[in-house]
Parts: structure tokens; sequence; C-alpha cells
């Protein structure tokens, strides 16, 4: 019974983590750095017969160049309504559009724009291991209310609180590897 219920807190741990991480890369992937990527409309929608779209359901986005981006809308008909969404959005590009090609061309990044982006990939991480520190927390509850009702011994706590400890630092040098690497692509020039 004890064993059953300490492999659900880790089991449960482990995957607020990763949950953690993961939406840490969905927030990275978004960040341009310079270079086109089609990721960045990912969260943009249209409004498509009455039905929100993301344009990626209703386009082909392509990287023509290292710094423009295509979109070829399938429905012509809506190419002036993603070139709106486009512009609306906060991504700060300009949309250009021929009537059948949307064109997204990406400015070279300043240094002082470069250090704001690193800015907020530090802020995303951060954010990131808040979360992952608060999972561990509540996991470390759930240990502690196990021993209080004499579920799990002093000895049994102490090593499933050390266990967490390990996962969570495991966790968090991933999360610090992968922020250093998106802090190099952005200063990358």
């Amino acid at each position: 019974m004890i064993n059953e219920m300490t492999e659900e807190i880790f089991s449960s741990f482990k995957e607020d983590l990763e949950k953690a991480y993961a939406h840490q890369i969905s927030e990275f992937s978004v960040i341009r750095a310079g270079r086109a990527n089609p990721h960045i409309l990912d969260k943009i929608s249209v409004e498509y017969y009455g039905v929100p779209t993301p344009i990626y359901q209703m386009a082909n986005i392509t990287v023509q160049e290292a710094r423009i981006l295509c979109v070829s809308v399938w429905d012509q008909s809506q190419v002036k309504n993603v070139s709106k969404a486009i512009a609306m959005s906060d991504i700060g590009i300009t949309p250009s559009d021929d009537g059948k090609i949307i064109r997204l061309v990406f400015p070279q990044l300043t240094e002082e724009r470069r250090r704001e982006i690193t800015k907020t990939v530090k802020k995303i991480a951060e954010d990131t291991k808040i979360v992952m520190r608060n999972a561990r927390r509540d996991a470390l509850d759930l240990l502690k209310d196990m021993k209080k009702e004499g579920e799990l011994s002093e000895d049994e706590f102490a090593s499933c609180e050390k266990e967490i400890q390990k996962i969570l630092d495991i966790q968090v040098a991933k999360v610090d590897s992968l922020t250093n690497d998106k802090e190099k692509e952005v200063m990358e020039v």
C-alpha cells in the first residue's frame, strides 16, 4: 500500500515537471532570434467561417530565406484576413501580401533588442523553475500527510524527500541548459 501511494506521488511529480519543461520549450519556440521561425505564428488565430482557426491549420508556412517567412493560404479569399490577423498580433512584424502569398520579413535584431529578448528568456526559465518547485512542495506535502497518519516512517520520508530533490535537480539542470542554449541563439549575430 505504501509503495503504491508513494509511487503515485512520484509519478505525478515527474509528470508535473515534464509538463513544465514542455511548456518552456513551447514558449521558447515562439521567441524569435533574428531568424524566421514558423512557430511564431502558432498562437495567432483567424476568424474563418465563424470559427477561430490557427493560421497553421489554414496555410502552408515556409521559411523562404533565413529571415523571410512565407504564408500560402489555401483559401485565397482569406489572405486579407490572415494578413490582418498577423498585423494585429504582438509579434512585431508587418506582413506584406501580393494577394496570394503573405511574406514576413524579420528585421536584423539590435543589441538592445537582443538583451530584452534574453531577459524574457530568463523570465520564462525562472517561471518554469517556480512551477517545478511548487510541484516539489505539493509532493512533499502529500508525503508529510502520509507520515502524520503513520503510513510512512521517518526514514522512508527522509529517503523520499532526498529522491524528490534529486529528480528536481535533474530537471532544473535541463531547464538551465535549454535556457543557456536559447540565450546563445538570441545573442548570436
